[in-house]
C-alpha cells in the first residue's frame, strides 16, 4: 500500500481491530518506519490498554483537537519500539467531540510536521460518526473481518462506504482463521471472502491464543514469538511492499456454494 494514512475498520465489532492496529503499528516501526497509531474511539479507549501505555497517557487526541495541549505532549513514544508513538482517546468525552475536519488537519500535521510515515487509525466499529471522523483524513483502509457470516456480510457495508469516501486503497486483513475448520470446509477460507467481498487481502491471521496473553500483558504479538505475531509482521512487510507469500489450506468449495444463498445481496452475487 502507497497510502501514508490508514483507517483499521470493520463493520462488526470483537473482530479483533485494536489488536490489528497495535501489531502492524509496531511491525511497521520494527520495519524502520516513523509510526504513529491513533485511537479514536472516544470513550472506549483501548489501543493504550492493548500497547501497555496506559499508565502514560496524560493528554489524549481530544486535548490536541480543542488545543488544550500541544500534539508532542500528547503523543506517547514506545520505549520498546524505535519510531512507535500513540496519540490515545478520551475515555471522558464521546465521539461528538470529535470535528472530521479538524482532525485531519491533526493528521496532516503529523505526517507534515512530524515527519511520520505512517500514521494508522483505530476506527469504532460500526458506521456512526466515530467511522467517518477516522475515515475523513483516510488514503487507504485495512478491513478487518473474521471468517464468518455476519463479519463478512458488515464488511461489505463497511467497503461501500469507503469507496464512496473515495479511500482509494483497500486491503483485507482476516484475523482468526482456523486452518483446520478451513479444511474441512466449517469455515470461509481466504479465497472464500474474496470471491464475496471482492478486496484483496493483505494479512491472514490464525486463531492464536497467544494473542490473548500478548492483549493482557501490553505487548504486542509481534515483540514475541507466536502464529500470530509472524503473521502481522508478514502483513506489515506487504503493506511495505515485499512479496511475502500467503498460507494455503485445503478447503471443500462446497461451503462457499453454501453461502451464495446466504449472500445474494452482496457485490459478487447480484440479484
Amino acid at each position: 500500500m502507497n497510502a501514508k494514512v490508514i483507517v483499521v475498520t470493520s463493520g462488526k465489532g470483537g473482530v479483533g481491530k485494536t489488536t490489528t492496529t497495535a501489531n502492524i503499528g509496531a511491525a511497521l516501526a520494527k520495519l524502520g518506519e516513523k509510526v504513529a497509531v491513533i485511537d479514536v474511539d472516544v470513550g472506549l479507549r483501548n489501543l493504550d490498554v492493548v500497547m501497555g501505555l496506559e499508565s502514560r497517557v496524560v493528554f489524549d487526541l481530544v486535548d490536541v483537537l480543542e488545543g488544550k495541549c500541544r500534539m508532542s505532549q500528547a503523543l506517547i513514544r514506545d520505549k520498546r519500539v524505535e519510531n512507535l508513538y500513540l496519540l490515545p482517546a478520551s475515555q471522558t468525552r464521546d465521539k461528538d467531540a470529535l470535528d472530521p475536519e479538524v482532525f485531519k488537519g491533526v493528521v496532516r500535521d503529523l505526517v507534515e510536521q512530524e515527519g511520520f510515515t505512517r500514521i494508522l487509525i483505530d476506527s469504532p466499529a460500526g458506521i456512526e460518526s466515530g467511522f467517518k471522523t477516522a475515515a475523513a483524513p483516510a488514503q487507504g483502509a485495512l478491513v478487518v473481518v473474521n471468517p464468518e457470516v455476519s463479519s463478512v456480510r458488515d464488511a461489505d457495508r463497511i467497503i461501500g462506504l469507503l469507496e464512496a469516501q473515495q479511500v482509494s486503497e483497500i486491503r483485507l486483513v482476516i484475523n482468526r482463521l482456523r486452518p483446520k475448520m478451513v479444511a474441512s470446509g466449517n469455515m470461509l477460507s481466504e479465497a472464500d471472502i474474496l470471491d464475496i467481498l471482492g478486496v484483496k487481502p493483505i494479512g491472514i491471521i490464525p486463531e492464536d491464543e497467544g494473542i490473548i496473553v500478548s492483549t493482557n500483558v501490553g505487548e504486542p504479538a509481534v515483540l514475541g514469538k507466536t502464529k500470530a505475531g509472524e503473521a502481522f509482521m508478514a502483513t506489515a512487510r506487504r503493506l511495505k511492499g515485499e512479496d511475502v507469500p500467503y498460507p494455503k489450506f485445503e478447503e471443500d468449495r462446497g461451503f462457499l456454494a453454501a453461502l451464495r444463498r446466504l449472500f445474494g445481496g452482496l457485490r459478487c452475487f447480484p440479484g
